[in-house]
């Protein structure tokens, strides 16, 4: 009998990054992903296939993902991304050759095969098609693909309920146009959260507080059976800490949704999956296994021998160092050495077994039931952040397998053998610092919402009284314009200072061109003509932000929200 339950969730995402012959400076974002992670997942899969191994692995790929990888503009700049890095690595080799050390000229050679190998299985394994390889696994029964919010909109602090339904429903359409069927899983953005209650917008100190529909009663409404989020909320614990003070229209959002939710009495598990009232079920992230691979200090990919992320031999961008004893230190980064490393991997996945059957143990002497433990990580830590991660994943789905104490399963498989009996309510929260949504909205990029805002009323207003009529297609981009421009992503980069600048011109741009659009829109709709100008720039920006071909105004329609 099993000790208990696996499932591995894996969350794959990238912005709109695409540049359809310009050159952002996200473009190589979606090409890194793609030949470290996303290559690298397929062959995994397709091993663990070839070996009688179907791990159940529960994988998101957003519809802004898949869009672009299946964009012929994605396609032709992977194979030139790659022939670039190949033609790197032969380059590093004569340096290597020349300058020394030669151990550097191997490492050059791997580089060099990696690319290669990247680009036969992209051309000629999988057809070209990303999405398609991806669903040739969920055929096969080797994983469950879940879908999400069409661009990653956060949804908690999104303006309007429509703006909210229309990522959702987009998420299913996109899903059902690349999968052939209806998703049941969905992956909240940034795992955030938000019950029914009287809302107020926390960027707009002069806006009246109204009903607001839950997270779950959107998901159901569009036939999800099932999500996920953090431990904190499961447990019904508060999130906000010391962030309110930093910005105190947190604190009031809290106190606005605090009312509608009554802190649990009772014991709640994370290794437990529950029932909300609606009918939708519930899963949380394991905080255990995510310290082992998520801490820089104590998790596995911060290990000595595991190739070095931030040091890169320009031009070509390839890494040729280890993270080193000292990891603060560049300057004393020693060189990288895959054979040490590939073999600290199957000790690491061992301590990972060890740790997941302790705490399933636990869980079932605890409860007196099987549990499931949840996993849940970016794809692209595997293979980009932490190159070893791939062949950890491998490594870690034979020694289950081969243990056969621990069941792998998809969160479809729960559902189907083991429906929720317990019912609750969850507050108010996201996976992000803090466990609130601080990072999302804050002196640095509370400026965004208030654009936001101001767009979404608008497009939910054209969208009703201009479908069908002379502006239709204008309006129509300018809800590509606003997809794009509520990802969550830019909030992210510009509260991290990762990629500040670049999100503050991409974030800019799409408000812009929506507010361009939607005056032309204006008019037109009362009968005037477009200029020449003015069809330009409305074909320069259908091909500049050209996803979801298909989109249909119907998805901002006014639907009363229901308890």
């Amino acid at each position: 009998m099993p000790v208990g339950r696996f499932v591995l969730c894996l969350h794959s995402h990238m912005p709109y990054v695409l540049s359809h012959g310009k050159s952002p400076h996200g473009t190589d974002w979606i090409n890194e992903s793609t030949a470290e992670c996303y290559l690298p997942l397929l062959h995994t899969l397709d091993r663990l296939l070839n070996e009688g191994i179907r791990p159940r692995w529960t994988v998101n790929i957003t519809p802004i993902l898949a869009e672009q990888l299946e964009d012929p503009a994605f396609k032709d700049e992977f194979e030139h991304y790659c022939q670039s890095k190949i033609d790197s690595a032969i380059e590093d080799q004569h340096k290597f050759e020349r300058e020394g050390p030669l151990w550097m000229q191997g490492l050059g050679l791997m580089w060099q095969r990696t690319y290669t190998r990247a680009l036969v299985q992209f051309k000629h394994q999988w057809g070209r098609s990303i999405v398609d390889a991806f669903k040739y696994f969920q055929d096969q029964g080797s994983i469950e693909i879940i879908t999400s919010g069409a661009t990653h909109g956060y949804q908690p602090l999104m303006g309007t309920d429509e703006s909210c339904r229309a990522q959702v429903k987009l998420g299913v359409q996109t899903y059902e146009k690349y999968f052939g069927k209806k998703p049941k899983g969905f992956w909240l953005p940034e795992c955030a959260y938000r019950p029914r209650y009287d809302w107020k917008s926390p960027a707009e100190p002069n806006s009246i507080a109204w009903p607001r529909a839950g997270t779950e009663e959107i998901l159901k409404e569009s036939g999800i059976e099932y999500f996920f989020v953090d431990s904190h909320m499961i447990r019904g614990g508060q999130p906000l800490g010391t962030y309110a003070a930093n910005f105190p229209q947190l604190a009031e959002m809290f106190a606005r949704s605090a009312k509608y939710f009554t802190p649990p009495v009772e014991f709640r598990s994370e290794y437990e999956h529950y029932l909300l009232p609606n009918g939708v079920t519930v899963f949380a992230r394991d905080p255990e296994t995510t310290v082992k691979v998520w801490s820089g200090d104590s998790g596995y990919p911060g290990d000595p021998n595991y190739l070095e992320f931030h040091k890169q031999l320009y031009p070509g961008r390839l890494r040729y160092w280890k993270i080193s004893m000292d990891k603060a230190d560049l300057g004393k980064k020693e060189p990288y050495d895959p054979y040490a490393a590939f073999e600290r991997i199957h000790g690491h996945a061992e301590d990972m077994l060890r740790t997941m059957k302790n705490v399933l143990a636990n869980y079932r002497g605890q409860a007196d039931r099987e549990g499931t433990l949840v996993a849940m990580y970016d794809t692209e830590l595997f293979g980009h952040w932490w190159f070893e991660g791939p062949e950890f994943l491998y490594e870690l789905a034979r020694l289950i397998h081969a243990d056969g104490d621990i069941e792998m399963v998809s969160g479809s498989d729960v559902l189907a053998n083991d429906p929720a009996t317990h019912m609750i309510t969850l507050p108010e929260g996201c996976w992000g610092e803090g466990g609130y949504h601080y990072i999302w909205i804050n002196d640095e990029n509370h400026w965004t919402w208030k654009k936001l805002y101001a767009i979404e009323r608008k497009l939910r207003q054209m969208a009703q009284a201009y479908a069908g009529g002379p502006a239709e297609e204008l309006v129509t981009q300018a809800a590509r314009e606003m997809l794009l421009a509520e990802s969550s992503d830019w909030q992210f980069l510009i509260s991290t200072f990762s990629a500040k600048d670049y999100a503050e011109v991409r974030f800019n741009d799409h408000i812009d061109r929506f507010e361009k659009l939607a005056e032309i829109a204006d008019r037109v709709q009362t009968g005037s003509a477009m200029s020449a100008d003015e069809k330009a720039f409305l074909k320069e920006c259908q091909l500049k932000d050209a996803p979801f071909q298909s989109l249909d105004l119907s998805l901002w329609k006014t639907e009363p929200a229901t308890v």
